[in-house]
């Protein structure tokens, strides 16, 4: 065939092939496949062209052509067996949710006579039976984890709007920090976890109350010293007690010779004699009573190095940010504090040990030193500043240089901590303060860290002097160089009753003993808006 004769042909072939009308086919499922030009094009010219000539190219060209017309004939029928098979899943899919929101609701329909907190609990297993795990897999014996099931949006290209699936939460464990049954219990006190998410427990938003399950039965009474009114009340409230309520009563050894003086119908007071009476006395006194001012709250607080009896405090001294209860109203207090439920602040307390340089790591002390408002570092009688090194755990913090470095709990930080520029803190606030005394460098502004940590506060061997260590105002201990002072929460919070609540007694110390942001009243002459 030469070049003309092929040209006519194919023009021929052109005028019977219309490219712009569609053809379609069936297929098994019923839907309708349209075939585009190109296919139809094919379909017309391997059979209608005319071969009028044995050359070799020509019979190449056709048998491709007819290759090309099988493999588009193959294409649309795997498509339509595609579009077959997707549409007899999305059949079985729509009638498989069909059948579950159909037991759901016969269930929940089933179930209007329960009670509300039944029926929500029907609800969630009905959701979590999708999803069994087996959590003992998963589960160590300090560990916490959850698996919970959340619907997520659907993926995909061709997903509705408002089509939604049901995925997993991937599990997960909390690990406490803490070595030991002892820690590992002490932290479990403040967080809590439920179905998958971690929330603070409830004694950290929640008002702690006492309550007695048996009346109690010995009163520790604890009273400012070197006070003649505050001697009259005590024997006027010991004697109260015992007739009104038939109590046992300790004093001091001072106070009980003071009461003996002044009345011998005060013999049935009892006292102690030495320091292994006092140790065992949390196992015998019920309560504590203190007559004075915070210092008298301090002193009955270092009567015990372990746990403290729940403690009374009347105010009959020149501060009382921890003596909320009027001494006036002592019966109606006391009575309600013997009979009643009662609000009390957990105010914690540090434990401190003295670490010499020449003792290689070892505590000066067995029993730790227990302090309930702050420890002080300072330069004593030396000219020139204190140089300390801090550390948080095993982290470094900072050189101290300046007048010293206070380490105080939440309820001293309205004493020596707040003049020295510290934050006032709530007592029930769980941390410990950082706070530098008169700093070389005024970037140095002070710290509140967490109350799990532990602080190490060394005098280093380049430090031009010593230090000098005192712990509530009192028990001044020196500090070489090498020595550090060790500092930690003590597991034994001291519990004081509150008049109100732990909040409200805490603000109106601050208003009534600080005076805290008290201001003449704008006046209301200004011009009107």
């Amino acid at each position: 065939m030469s070049a003309d004769e092929f040209a006519a042909a194919t023009e021929v072939c052109g005028e019977r092939i219309n490219l712009n009308v569609t053809t379609s086919h069936k297929t098994e499922n019923g839907d309708i496949t349209k075939v585009n030009s190109v296919e139809r094009a094919a379909y017309a010219f391997v059979p209608q062209t005319p071969i009028r000539s044995t050359d070799a190219h020509l019979e190449e060209f056709s048998e491709a052509m007819r290759t090309v017309a099988k493999t588009l004939r193959r294409v649309a029928e795997g498509k339509a067996a595609a579009q077959a098979e997707a549409a007899e899943w999305k059949r079985k899919y729509e009638l498989e949710v069909a059948s579950k929101e159909h037991k759901h609701h016969n269930v929940i329909k089933g179930c209007s006579n329960f009670g509300k907190d039944k029926l929500e609990q029907l609800t969630s297993q009905m959701a979590l039976e999708t999803a069994s795990i087996d959590q003992t897999s998963c589960c160590g014996n300090h560990g916490i984890c959850s698996h919970q099931i959340l619907q997520d949006e659907c993926p995909g290209p061709d997903r509705k709007p408002n089509e939604k699936i049901v995925g997993r939460k991937a599990p997960f464990r909390l690990l406490w920090g803490c070595d030991g049954d002892k820690n590992d219990q002490h932290k479990r006190d403040f967080v809590s976890f439920e179905k998958g998410d971690i929330k603070t427990a409830e004694r950290s938003n929640k008002q702690i109350l006492l309550k007695w399950e048996s009346p109690p039965q010995t009163v520790l009474f604890v009273t400012k010293p070197n006070s003649n009114s505050v001697l009259a009340l005590c024997a006027e409230m010991v004697r109260w007690l015992k007739e009104h309520n038939n109590m046992n009563v300790f004093v001091e050894p001072r106070v009980s010779k003071e009461l003996l003086t002044e009345d011998s119908y005060f013999n049935f007071v009892q006292t102690w004699n030495n320091d292994q009476e006092v140790k065992a006395l949390h196992t015998r006194v019920d309560l504590i009573v203190t007559l004075g001012g915070d210092g008298t709250v301090l002193w009955a607080a270092s009567l015990f190095k372990g746990p403290v009896p729940p403690v009374v405090a009347f105010s009959l001294g020149s501060l009382g940010f921890m003596t909320p209860f009027p001494s006036e109203q002592y019966r109606e207090c006391l009575g309600n504090v013997l009979k009643r439920p009662f609000s009390i602040t957990l105010r914690s307390r540090l434990q401190c040990h003295v670490v010499r340089d020449a003792a290689k790591d070892e505590v000066e002390t067995e029993e730790p030193i227990i302090v309930l408002n702050e420890v002080t570092i300072d330069r004593g009688m030396s000219s020139y500043l204190t140089y300390l090194e801090c550390y948080c755990d095993s982290s470094f913090v900072t050189c101290v240089q300046g007048d010293g470095l206070i380490i105080s709990t939440t309820s001293g930080s309205t004493a020596y901590s707040l003049a020295a520029g510290g934050s006032m803190v709530h007592p029930q606030v769980p941390g410990i303060l950082f706070t530098p005394i008169c700093p070389h460098s005024l970037s140095f502004r002070p710290l509140i860290l967490p109350e799990y940590v532990t602080l190490r506060v060394q005098v280093p061997f380049n430090s031009r002097g010593q230090a000098w260590a005192s712990f509530d105002g009192k028990g001044r201990i020196q500090l070489g160089p090498g020595d550090a002072l060790i500092c930690s929460i003590s597991p034994w919070p001291v519990p004081t009753a509150c008049l109100v609540d732990s909040t409200t007694d805490f603000l109106r110390s601050i208003h009534e003993g600080l005076h805290w942001n008290l201001r003449k009243s704008q006046s209301f002459d200004g011009p009107s808006a």
